[in-house]
C-alpha cells in the first residue's frame, strides 16, 4: 500500500492544516507557483523541495536559501532523508511530517464535522479501490529476469587533465508496459519486497553492456539499501573476477547504509578481498555522515548535486562549508566527486575546492546503452570525450 506524505502546520489560533503532497517533485516558497505557497518573513522565493528517494524515503532539498531550512533544528546544506514525525523550519516556517499508509485517503475540514480545534484531518476516502495485488505483476517479473531493461553511462572526468576517468551506469526501463523511471520501477518493486532483485538486475544488464563495449572500463553502480549487506550481494560481485572482460566495479553505497558502522567496516573488508572499490553516495547530505567516513574511508565520495549546483552563486557560508567538506575528505584519504555540475563556473568554483572528479551535464550526459557503441577500446573513448570536453573544464 503506497503512503500519502503531507507537512502538518499550526496556525496563528492554534488549530492544525495539513498540506497534502499530492505530487513529487513537492516545491515550497515565497512564489505562487510553488506547489506551498507561504508567505513567511525570510522565506526564499523557491526555498526548498521535496522528491522521492530511491529508498522510499522522501528527500528534502534546500535551494541554497537565505534564512535556511532546518530538519529537527539542524540546518542542512544540499538535501537530507526525512523521517515521520520529523521537524521542518523553512526559515521560520514550521512544519511537521506525516504520513498515512492509504493512497484513497483525503483531507478534509474537520471545523465542518465536529466543530473542535483541529481544522483539517485525514480521513479514509471509504469508497477508493483496494490495492492488495500489483499490476503488471507478470510484466515486472519478466523485468527481473532481464526483458525490457536497458540504461545510460555518464561519464566521470578528472577535473586537472578533462581526461574520462569512469563511467556511471543508470539503469532504466524499456519494457513497453512498465515505466521507464528507476524510481517508479523500485517503487513497484517495494510492492513485492524485490527492490534487491530489481537492483541486481540494472547492475548486471549494464556489466554486460560495458564490458561488450569497453573491456576493462571503470564502472560505477549504485546499490539498494536492502542489498548492501547481502550475501548474495557479495557473492555476484565476486563472480565477475572470472570474468576477464568485466569492468572495474565501483559500488555506490546509499546513504541510509553508511550509518551502520561495524556492518560498514565488515563491508569494506569482503570489498578489499573481491577486488572492488566503493564509494560514499550523495555526501554533504544532511549530517554528511563524517563520523562513518572517519571509521570507513571510502575511495570515493560524491558529493550530494544539492551542494554542488549554483555553487558559484552560492552564499559565502556554503562556499565554506563545502570547501572544508573537500579537504577532509581528502586528507582522509579519499578521491572527492563533484556531482551535478553543470556550468563552466560551477566546475571552476569546484577545481578551486580541490575536488579530483566531476560529473554531470557539463562534461556529458547520460548516453543510453542502446545507442551506437563507442570504440570498443576504453583509451578512444576517454580521447574522444576529453576532445569534446576540452573547452568546458578549465585547466588546472
Amino acid at each position: 500500500m503506497d503512503s500519502v506524505w503531507y507537512l502538518e502546520a499550526v496556525a496563528a489560533d492554534g488549530s492544525r492544516v495539513v498540506h497534502p503532497i499530492k505530487r513529487l517533485p513537492f516545491l515550497i516558497g515565497r512564489d505562487p507557483g510553488n506547489d506551498l505557497t507561504e508567505a513567511t518573513m525570510g522565506l526564499s522565493r523557491r526555498h526548498a523541495e521535496l522528491d522521492v528517494d530511491i529508498s522510499g524515503r522522501l528527500r528534502l532539498t534546500d535551494h541554497d536559501s537565505t534564512n535556511g531550512t532546518y530538519v529537527n533544528r539542524q540546518r542542512i546544506n544540499g538535501s537530507v532523508l526525512l523521517a515521520e514525525k520529523d521537524v521542518i523550519h523553512f526559515a521560520h516556517a514550521e512544519f511537521r511530517i506525516g504520513r498515512r499508509d492509504d493512497e484513497n485517503a483525503t483531507f478534509v475540514n474537520r471545523s465542518t464535522l465536529s466543530g473542535d480545534d483541529e481544522r483539517t484531518v485525514i480521513v479514509p476516502a471509504g469508497r477508493g479501490l483496494s490495492e492488495n495485488f500489483l499490476p503488471r505483476e507478470r510484466e515486472f517479473k519478466a523485468l527481473l529476469r532481464g526483458q525490457g531493461l536497458s540504461g545510460a553511462l555518464q561519464p566521470i572526468v578528472e577535473m586537472r587533465t578533462r581526461e574520462l576517468f569512469a563511467h556511471e551506469w543508470l539503469g532504466r526501463g524499456l519494457h513497453p508496459d512498465l515505466p521507464q523511471s528507476p524510481i517508479r520501477l523500485f517503487q513497484m518493486a517495494a510492492h513485492l519486497d524485490r527492490e534487491s532483485e530489481l537492483s541486481q538486475a540494472f547492475r548486471d544488464y549494464g556489466i554486460k553492456a560495458v564490458a561488450a563495449r569497453m573491456k576493462g572500463a571503470t564502472l560505477f553502480v549504485n546499490t539498494h539499501p536492502k542489498e548492501t549487506f547481502d550475501e548474495a550481494f557479495l557473492k555476484a560481485l565476486a563472480a565477475l573476477r572470472d570474468n576477464p572482460d568485466a569492468p572495474r566495479l565501483v559500488v555506490e553505497v546509499h546513504e541510509t547504509a553508511v550509518m551502520e558502522i561495524a556492518r560498514m567496516k565488515e563491508l569494506a573488508a569482503r570489498l578489499k578481498d573481491i577486488g572492488v572499490r566503493f564509494a560514499y553516495d550523495d555526501f554533504g547530505a544532511g549530517q554528511a555522515r563524517l563520523n562513518e567516513l572517519g571509521e570507513v574511508p571510502a575511495h570515493f565520495v560524491k558529493f550530494d548535486m544539492g551542494l554542488i549546483r549554483g555553487i558559484d552563486m552560492a552564499s559565502e557560508r556554503k562556499q565554506k562549508v563545502v570547501g572544508d567538506l573537500v579537504r577532509l575528505v581528502t586528507e582522509l584519504g579519499s578521491v572527492p566527486l563533484a556531482e551535478g555540475v553543470e556550468t563552466e563556473a560551477e566546475a571552476e568554483v569546484c577545481r578551486l575546492m580541490g575536488f579530483k572528479l566531476v560529473q554531470g551535464y557539463l562534461t556529458g550526459r547520460p548516453v543510453p546503452v542502446d545507442q551506437p557503441a563507442p570504440e570498443a577500446d576504453a583509451s578512444s573513448v576517454a580521447s574522444a570525450l576529453s576532445d569534446a570536453t576540452a573547452p568546458l573544464i578549465p585547466k588546472g
